[in-house]
């Protein structure tokens, strides 16, 4: 490691294969605390490449535990978080309300690092107990058409980081690389992104595989869309800006996005979303996430209809219906 961080202190960049050496290491325990700390402070001061990138995906992968829910054809609504933003639950949402809409759902998700609650820290408070049991999850896919994947039982080489980034308190690469290493490796995803250069590096290596993917960034800053200003779309078939009229959605405030104060409060907002007493401000911004995975998941043809596909999820209880089915 020393001679990895001297030539990072160099300026210089990791190749692929380099950095899956580096990440492999850090699974397997080989480096102090203080190496790993200073390796992550490393990628808070400047960009990763796309080689790095890739590279420390394809270590995560081999080092994860995976699971194979193909027969499902699930699809991963996931955000990489460290946006600051503080937004209530938006993906997680969105995920059920998907789940309501008919498209399975493998959900990859971390208690938050750089936020309050992140969508494991509501599952848990809402009576999820997390598992990496093959049949159980299967089972939540049949019963509830959604299962939830907590990133640490699939991921326990990463054991040695969690503590680091928890003392650390802001996002690091690991932020960066949670959509891309859902041990379930499904073929349709939604990504959110908190920069545009983070977008383009995602497009790039997706467009690499035969994955249906959308990589969704609020040109204003939010891993989602926020419906606070226009919106940045990469898909398999196309790259657009889009704003929340396009949706046939109202453009909302910041404030009316935001999250609990506590882990209760974020639940609360969590459940009145799902029994449809939300804000309409809380409402519209799931719908939109929602709608256009059901974009990428080719469940709709045109946005109209993936708007109305989502909004009777969520007005019938259909969304409500697969999260208590998922608790059961």
């Amino acid at each position: 490691m020393k001679a990895i961080l001297n030539h990072l202190f160099e300026y210089k960049t990791l190749t692929k294969d380099q950095a899956k050496q580096v990440l492999l290491g850090i699974g397997r325990g080989e480096y102090n605390q203080a190496q790993i700390a200073s390796f992550l402070t490393v990628y808070m001061m400047r960009s990763l490449r796309v080689e790095e990138l890739e590279g420390f995906r394809d270590a995560m992968l081999e080092l994860c535990l995976p699971i194979d829910l193909s027969a499902y054809d699930p699809m991963d609504l996931c955000g990489t978080g460290g946006d600051g933003k503080d937004t209530f639950n938006i993906s997680t949402l969105s995920a059920f309300v998907v789940a309501g809409a008919g498209q399975r759902v493998a959900k990859h998700g971390n208690h938050g690092v750089s936020s309050l609650c992140g969508s494991s820290t509501v599952m848990e408070r809402l009576g999820y107990r997390f598992t990496n049991d093959a049949g159980e999850l299967e089972r939540k896919l049949e019963t509830a058409g959604i299962c939830f994947l907590h990133a640490p039982l699939f991921h326990p080489a990463m054991k040695n980081v969690g503590p680091i980034r928890k003392d650390l308190g802001v996002k690091t690469f690991f932020n960066v690389l949670g959509p891309m290493v859902n041990p379930a490796m499904p073929q349709k995803q939604l990504v959110g992104v908190f920069s545009l250069e983070l977008a383009r590096l995602y497009a790039y290596l997706y467009q690499q595989t035969d994955k249906r993917f959308m990589i969704l960034h609020a040109l204003d800053g939010y891993d989602e869309i926020s419906l606070t200003g226009a919106f940045k779309v990469i898909s398999n078939q196309t790259e657009q800006v889009l704003e929340p009229t396009q949706l046939g959605l109202s453009t909302l405030t910041p404030e009316s996005l935001a999250g609990g104060a506590t882990v209760d409060e974020s639940a609360q907002i969590f459940m009145n979303v799902l029994n449809d007493e939300a804000t309409p401000a809380q409402k519209q911004a799931v719908l939109a996430n929602s709608a256009m995975a059901l974009l990428a998941a080719d469940r709709a043809a045109t946005r109209e209809e993936a708007v109305a596909l989502a909004r009777e999820s969520l007005e019938s209880g259909q969304a409500l219906s697969c999260f208590k089915k998922l608790i059961a």
